[in-house]
């Protein structure tokens, strides 16, 4: 098949991570695969000033920023000359072009019919704070067909857009670059948390944790890695391991070195670092977010309530206070929850809902 994603932004987010896994697998199997984007907005004087002001760092204007589809080979990724919505004449023809993303969703449904079928690749409930929501909800209503990460979308999918006609296709983990032998607790008890100043992440929520947990276990250490510099309205505590954009085959290090992984999303389409984690043998503390629930549900980790750091604290303090046998046994069981789900069969589900297409 000839098949065509169509982007909002091409960056280092975890969505944007699953699209470009898609995109080089099927190219992998065969097919001929292109990715259209389109770059970043131009930064104003005053958007830098509020920055700087801020204590954030000082966005820049540039053509290129890194992101997963850097290392595409097989599959072309293509970004367009400006901050525009993409329209036909950016596009190859095709056989299917998938929207990503809800504003993507408006774009791809004023294709002509030569540009593909069109499919609808869901990965999370976009409503977020700043989305219009009444455009997010019409996307749903749209006629293309629906490719969904995670059970409670299909819920959403089926009790409040009323829509049957979709495949259910879980994200998986790549275990050849997420994996890690056997081990024990570390010498020092140690957390991880993902940093991010995005709010529905939740990371405010995990450093409180980490606070409040710390004060219990004064050794406790925290480990984290991020997309960005850390900002003044979000420190991370004294003594704190950072890494900023390390390159992906060492983050499969920066898990193995924790204890427990920290997930504390007040909202996520699947979630996974959660998967990235438990391959790593490490056992993840989450909210009930994204796929979360049914990934803790064999013994893998902890669900704690959302908006509780006085929860995921006293999560942390349970997990350091196992003992040895305790604490591999719960590593094992998330190493081997993780080992469920592969971008193979992921890959076979997708490549069929495509071809389910209209």
């Amino acid at each position: 098949m000839r098949i065509t994603f169509v982007m909002a932004a091409a960056d280092l987010s975890g969505g944007n991570r699953v699209i470009s896994i898609y995109a080089q697998r099927l190219a992998d199997r065969g097919h001929q695969v292109t990715v259209v984007s389109r770059p970043r907005r131009h930064v104003s004087l005053k958007d830098k000033f509020q920055a700087w002001r801020r204590g954030h760092p000082v966005p820049q204007n540039r053509r290129h920023w890194p992101s997963h589809f850097d290392s595409l080979t097989g599959a072309v990724h293509r970004q367009i000359e400006s901050c525009r919505p993409i329209v036909a004449n950016d596009l190859p023809d095709a056989d299917v072009v998938i929207a990503t993303w809800w504003e993507t969703a408006e774009w791809v449904m004023a294709l002509p019919p030569g540009k593909g079928r069109k499919a609808y690749f869901i990965q999370h409930y976009e409503a977020h704070p700043g989305q219009d929501t009444a455009r997010v909800d019409a996307t749903w209503h749209l006629p293309m067909h629906k490719i969904i990460i995670a059970q409670w979308l299909v819920d959403i999918a089926r009790n409040r857009f009323g829509d049957t006609h979709f495949s259910y296709v879980p994200n998986a983990v790549d275990l050849r670059q997420f994996n890690a032998p056997p081990r024990g607790k570390q010498p020092v008890p140690t957390v991880g948390v993902m940093y991010s100043i995005v709010p529905f992440k939740g990371c405010d929520i995990s450093l409180k944790a980490f606070g409040l947990a710390r004060q219990k276990l004064p050794g406790l250490k925290l480990i984290s890695f991020g997309n960005r510099a850390v900002t003044n309205d979000l420190p991370l505590p004294p003594g704190t391991d950072y890494t900023m954009q390390p390159p992906q085959d060492q983050i499969k290090t920066i898990y193995a070195r924790c204890d427990a992984w920290l997930v504390a999303s007040r909202s996520e389409g699947f979630g996974l670092p959660i998967l990235e984690a438990m391959a790593c043998r490490t056992p993840v503390i989450a909210t009930p977010t994204g796929a979360a629930p049914e990934l803790i549900a064999p013994g893998g980790g902890l669900i704690v309530p959302m908006e509780d750091p006085q929860a995921m604290a006293a999560a942390i303090q349970q997990i350091a206070g196992l003992t040895e046998d305790q604490w591999q046994a719960m590593s094992h069981t998330a190493a081997q929850t993780a080992t469920r789900y592969t971008w193979d069969d992921a890959t076979k589900l997708f490549e069929t809902a495509l071809s389910n297409a209209e």
